[in-house]
C-alpha cells in the first residue's frame, strides 16, 4: 500500500514560488488499479513523477507498506518495488529489446520468456526481440515495449502516466486489453494510472481527480465517472483521426 500524506510540490517560476501540488493526501491501496484524471495542467503527471521518485516534495511524506521512502531516489523505489511507465518512453541507443526485458526483469531469462511479455502486450516477439530500442521503432511499438519492460519487472506498484499518449487507434485498444489483463493477475501488487480517456476510467476500481493541484475528488468508477461527464473537469474521449487517435 502506498500512502502519500499531505503532498506539497513547489516550483521556482520567474523568481517566485509556483505551487503545483497543494496539500494531497491520497491513498493508493493493494490489489486495485487506480486511475488518476483532471484537467490538463493540474498537476497529475508531477504526482506520478513524485511517486516514482524523479521529483522530491517540498513538504509530506510518501509511504510504502509503512516505510518513509520520501527521500529514496528512483532506483531504491524501483528496487522497493515501484516501476514507472514514461508518458514519452525513454529511446536507447545499442540495446535490444531482449536486452531492456532482461535488465527489467534482473535476470538472464530466456528468449521464450522474454517473448511472452511482448506478446501480452501484443508484439510479434519474432519481429521485436533482436531489434535495438531506438528511433527506427514508432512510438506505439515503444510504447508497448516500455510497458513490457514494467510486466516484467512485476512491480509492487506500477505507474503509467498517459500510456496512450502518442500511439495509434489499434495500439490504444490493445493497451486497453493489456491494462485489463494486467488487473486480472493483480493480486498483492497495484497499478496507478495517469489517463484521460474514458475507456481506462472504465476498468478502473477507483478513480482520483486531481484539478488546480488538489484533490478534488475520489471514488469508485460508478460514482465519480457520471459527475464528470458534461463538466468542465469531462474527460475526452476517443476518436480516429487518420492513424491517431485524439481527443474532441
Amino acid at each position: 500500500m502506498l500512502e502519500l500524506k499531505n503532498i506539497t510540490f513547489n516550483v521556482d517560476s520567474e523568481g517566485q514560488d509556483k505551487e503545483i501540488i497543494r496539500d494531497v493526501s491520497l491513498t493508493i491501496p493493494d490489489d486495485k488499479l487506480i486511475v488518476i484524471t483532471g484537467p490538463n495542467g493540474g498537476g497529475k503527471s508531477t504526482l506520478a513523477r513524485i511517486i516514482a521518485g524523479i521529483e522530491k516534495p517540498t513538504s509530506g511524506q510518501i509511504l510504502l507498506d509503512g516505510e518513509d521512502i520520501t527521500n529514496m531516489s528512483i532506483t531504491d523505489r524501483a528496487k522497493k518495488g515501484i516501476g514507472f511507465a514514461f508518458q514519452q518512453p525513454v529511446k536507447f541507443k545499442g540495446i535490444q529489446v531482449l536486452d531492456l526485458i532482461r535488465l527489467a526483469k534482473g535476470k538472464n531469462i530466456s528468449v521464450a520468456d522474454a517473448c511472452e511479455y511482448l506478446g501480452a502486450v501484443g508484439l510479434c516477439a519474432q519481429d521485436y526481440i533482436d531489434r535495438e530500442v531506438n528511433a527506427s521503432l514508432s512510438g506505439g511499438e515503444l510504447k508497448r515495449i516500455e510497458i513490457a519492460t514494467v510486466l516484467a519487472k512485476a512491480s509492487r506498484l506500477s505507474v503509467f502516466d498517459e500510456p496512450e499518449a502518442g500511439i495509434d487507434l489499434w495500439s490504444f485498444q490493445n493497451l486497453i486489453d493489456v491494462f485489463k489483463n494486467m488487473r486480472r493477475k493483480i493480486n498483492g501488487s497495484s497499478i496507478l494510472i495517469i489517463s484521460h480517456q474514458e475507456r481506462i476510467l472504465n476498468i478502473a476500481d477507483e478513480i482520483v481527480v486531481i484539478k488546480n493541484g488538489k484533490l478534488t475528488a475520489k471514488g469508485s468508477k460508478d460514482d465519480i465517472l457520471p459527475s464528470l461527464m458534461g463538466t468542465a473537469d469531462a474527460v475526452p474521449e476517443c476518436r480516429a483521426n487518420g492513424n491517431k487517435v485524439v481527443r474532441k
